[in-house]
């Protein structure tokens, strides 16, 4: 039995301004902004929310699939999967597209200029859990083109599969309706504390009832940790201790993996959420979403048990 997880592939190409954006932006000149940025220091990391949390589920050395959709511009990020044996039979190339892209700019005051092309992830609904020949116990529908998460969500409660509905910064493309199908049909969800209330306001239902709906409705918390809602508990899961947290970027994801993990391998929720919390405590201690590989030892000595 296998995890699949749907969800978006991108570039993340991010540089760095030497200066303040606020030494170069005049307020009343704001209605005709053209502003250059010299950043002569830039890095490009893998990312995308189903990279990231199939680059977890492989630390965890478990069985998984991803789904996604990309473009001609692929190949680079295809090698770096390959090359850790993560499984691409299910990453579709669109002839026509590029891969998602996201293009950050930080000044030294840490705010941000992001521009996202979403490229290939647009057509995320090309792709179909009929095309799955594998035994699949559970779906992933992270953040990715919003036919293609209406699409997933609806063929793995069509054929039974429990599936985690992750909205993330997907959250604001659905309506009411569209949003209350997928609580309805769900059978997790995990969003972080802004989008549980985002969630709660644009679908008309309190945090109470959308936790009625599912069997669980985990919400993350940063470094405060996060809960796990059920009907019968609620569970407080502590945030591990880092002293000097480098990159936030795809800490989401690393919980995520966990919480998936723990699920097909029948673990209480205390334990699924420690797993969860140790993953993202890893990750955030590397920039991007992707570079943080620590052994099975090192999880296991975190999280307190073994993970096999």
């Amino acid at each position: 039995m296998s995890i699949l997880v749907c969800g978006s592939m991108a570039y993340d190409s991010i540089m760095v301004f030497r200066d303040y954006f606020k030494n170069h932006i005049m307020p009343d000149q704001i209605h005709k902004l053209s502003v250059a940025f010299y950043t002569p220091e830039m890095e490009k990391n893998y990312g995308g929310t189903a990279g990231n949390i199939g680059h977890n589920l492989n630390l965890l050395k478990t069985n998984f699939f991803i789904m996604s959709t990309v473009g001609t511009d692929f190949d680079t990020y295809s090698d770096w999967l390959q090359k850790r044996k993560i499984n691409t039979k299910y990453i579709k190339k669109l002839n026509d597209q590029f891969t998602a892209q996201a293009f950050i700019t930080t000044d030294l005051d840490d705010n941000q200029i992001t521009a996202f092309h979403p490229g290939a992830m647009t057509q995320s609904e090309v792709n179909s859990l009929s095309d799955i020949s594998e035994n699949i116990e559970i779906v992933l529908i992270s953040p990715d083109g919003k036919e293609g998460m209406i699409k997933h969500a609806n063929e793995a409660y069509n054929k039974k599969i429990p599936f985690i509905f992750d909205p993330g910064q997907g959250l604001p493309m659905f309506n009411e309706q569209e949003l209350n199908d997928f609580i309805e049909k769900a059978t997790y969800i995990t969003v972080n504390d802004y989008e549980a209330e985002l969630l709660s306001k644009n679908s008309h239902m309190s945090i109470e009832d959308i936790q009625k709906k599912v069997d669980a409705l985990i919400v993350t918390k940063g470094s405060s940790g996060s809960t796990i809602m059920t009907s019968s508990d609620k569970i407080q899961i502590p945030a591990f201790n880092v002293e000097n947290p480098v990159d936030p970027t795809g800490c989401g994801d690393a919980y995520r993996a966990g919480i998936a993990f723990g699920i097909v391998n029948n673990w209480d929720w205390e334990k699924s959420g420690k797993l969860a919390s140790a993953l993202a405590s890893l990750k955030v201690n590397h920039k991007g979403g992707q570079n943080h590989n620590p052994s099975i030892d090192v999880i296991q000595s975190l999280a307190g048990f073994n993970i096999n």
